[in-house]
C-alpha cells in the first residue's frame, strides 16, 4: 500500500510552485489531481466521479483523517424547552428545544436555539455551532443557559467552568442576529460541547460512549474524533430540522468558524441534505492545503488537539508528502452544492493563500458536474469577494467571523439558495 501511495504522489499529482511567501523562496509541492483516481485513471465524466473517485476520496478522509462515524442509528427524543413569539422586541420567534441522544443517560443531549423571522413561513436557515453555549450569541435573557461544562482558554491553559448570566452575549459580535433575520433567514445554533467537549477527556463525556462495543473505552484508530462527532451532531440537527415546519429543510446552510468550520466542511461532505456549506477561517485540515507546509501543520494540530481527528491521522505527522489527498478534495466532496471558503488577512495559522488555492483546485469537479466554477484564477485582494457557486473572500483582520463575513454569506445564500428549491 505504501508503494502505491508513493507512486500516486510522484506520478499522478501536479507540482504547484509558489513564490509569494515571506522568504521569497520558491516552494514546490505535489497537489493531487482531483480528477485522477488513485489507480491513475482519469475522471472524465460524472459517472466516474460519483461511482469511483468520490467514494475513494471520502473513504480515505473517513479512514485516515476525520474517522468513521457510527452506522448505528439511535432513537432521538425531541423536547421543546421554550417558545417566544415576540422575541428581540417583537422582531423574531425564539424557539429552544432539546434533542436527547439516549433514553438511559439524560446528560447526553444538545440544545438547539433558533431565531426565526416573524410572519414568514418555512424560512431558509443557517445552522452553526457556537463555542460557549447558546446564551453566548445574544444578550437575550430568555435564552436557556447551557448546563454543560465549557472549556475556557487563557494564558494559563484550559479550564472548565459553568456558564452563568455573565456569559450572555459574549460572542454577539460574531452573531449579527438582526441582520440575519432582516435578510429573511433564520439561525439555529448549538453549543459544540453538547455533542462532544472541546478538550481531551479521553472520549468519556460526549456521544462516543453511546457507540462503544462491550469493553471498548475509546474510538479505534479509524473511528471518529471530535471534529467528526461534531459533524455527526450537525446531521442530527438536520434530522430535527426536516420535521420543523417553520424551516425550509431544502435550504439549510451549514456554517462554521475555525475548528467548527472544519466540522462544517466534513458535515457537508458527509450529508448531502445540507443545501450549502460555509467555512470561515477553518485552516489546517479544514480548507487550507496541507502540502504547502505553511501555517499550522499536521504535527502542531495533532499535538495541541490530539482528540480532533482519528488516530490514523497521526501517521502523517511530518509526512504530509505521503498523503494521497489534500483539502481541496474535501471541498470537492461537497460538489455540486454551493460552497463558500473565507479567510482573514492576518490569520497566518490558517494560511489564507492555502485556503484560496484549495478552493481553486476543487473547481474542476464543479465544472465536470456542470455546476459552474470559481470565477477567478488568482487570489483576490481583501474585501473583493469572488462571487460564484464556489465563493471565496479575504477579509482584512484577524481570525474571527464578523459582520462583513456574514454580509457576504447572506449575499451568497440569496444568489445560490433562494433562487430555487431545486437540488443539484
Amino acid at each position: 500500500m505504501k508503494n502505491i501511495i508513493t507512486f500516486f504522489i510522484l506520478f499522478h499529482s501536479f507540482i504547484f510552485c509558489n513564490s509569494q511567501n515571506t522568504s521569497n523562496e520558491v516552494l514546490c509541492y505535489p497537489i493531487p489531481n482531483v480528477l485522477e483516481c488513485f489507480d491513475g485513471s482519469t475522471v472524465n465524466d460524472s459517472a466516474k466521479w460519483w461511482n469511483t473517485k468520490r467514494p475513494e476520496l471520502y473513504n480515505f478522509f473517513e479512514e485516515h483523517v476525520y474517522g468513521k462515524m457510527p452506522d448505528k442509528k439511535i432513537a432521538l427524543k425531541y423536547k421543546t424547552l421554550r417558545i417566544n413569539n415576540n422575541a428581540l422586541n417583537g422582531k423574531a420567534i425564539r424557539k429552544e428545544l432539546r434533542i436527547y441522544f439516549s433514553e438511559l443517560d439524560t446528560s447526553l443531549y444538545m440544545d438547539i436555539l433558533m431565531y426565526l423571522p416573524k410572519n414568514k413561513d418555512s424560512v431558509p436557515i443557517f445552522l452553526s455551532y457556537n463555542f460557549f453555549g447558546n446564551q453566548c450569541i445574544n444578550k437575550d435573557t430568555g435564552i436557556y443557559i447551557t448546563q454543560h461544562w465549557v472549556p475556557w482558554q487563557n494564558k494559563y491553559g484550559t479550564r472548565n467552568f459553568k456558564a452563568t448570566d455573565t456569559t450572555r452575549g459574549i460572542e454577539s459580535e460574531r452573531w449579527p442576529i438582526d441582520t440575519i433575520l432582516s435578510s429573511g433567514y433564520g439561525i439555529a445554533s448549538i453549543y459544540c460541547g453538547d455533542v462532544d467537549p472541546d478538550y481531551d477527556d479521553g472520549f468519556k463525556n460526549g456521544v462516543h460512549k453511546l457507540f462503544y462495543r462491550s469493553g471498548q473505552e475509546k474510538p479505534d484508530s479509524n473511528e471518529w474524533g471530535t471534529i467528526s462527532a461534531w459533524a455527526w451532531g450537525l446531521s442530527r440537527a438536520m434530522d430535527f430540522l426536516e420535521t420543523e415546519t417553520l424551516v425550509d429543510n431544502k435550504r439549510v446552510i451549514v456554517l462554521g468558524h475555525s475548528r467548527l468550520g472544519k466540522a462544517a466542511l466534513w458535515a457537508g461532505a458527509s450529508d448531502v441534505r445540507f443545501a450549502a456549506v460555509i467555512s470561515n477561517n477553518s485552516g489546517c485540515t479544514g480548507a487550507k492545503l496541507s502540502k504547502r507546509m505553511t501555517g499550522e501543520s499536521i504535527e502542531k494540530i495533532n499535538t495541541k488537539f490530539p482528540y480532533w481527528f482519528c488516530g490514523n491521522y497521526k501517521k502523517y505527522i511530518n509526512k504530509e508528502k505521503l498523503l494521497p489527498v489534500d483539502q481541496h478534495e474535501l471541498i470537492a466532496l461537497i460538489a455540486p452544492r454551493p460552497v463558500y471558503i473565507a479567510s482573514a488577512s492576518l490569520d497566518n495559522n490558517a494560511d489564507p493563500e492555502g485556503e484560496f488555492l484549495a478552493t481553486k483546485f476543487a473547481a474542476p469537479v464543479y465544472e465536470l458536474l456542470g455546476a459552474g466554477t470559481l470565477a477567478a484564477d488568482s487570489m483576490p485582494v481583501a474585501e473583493h469577494p469572488i462571487k460564484s457557486i464556489i465563493s471565496y473572500h479575504l477579509r482584512t483582520g484577524s481570525h474571527n467571523i464578523l459582520l462583513y463575513d456574514w454580509l457576504q454569506y447572506i449575499n451568497f445564500a440569496d444568489r445560490w439558495i433562494l433562487r430555487s428549491h431545486d437540488r443539484y
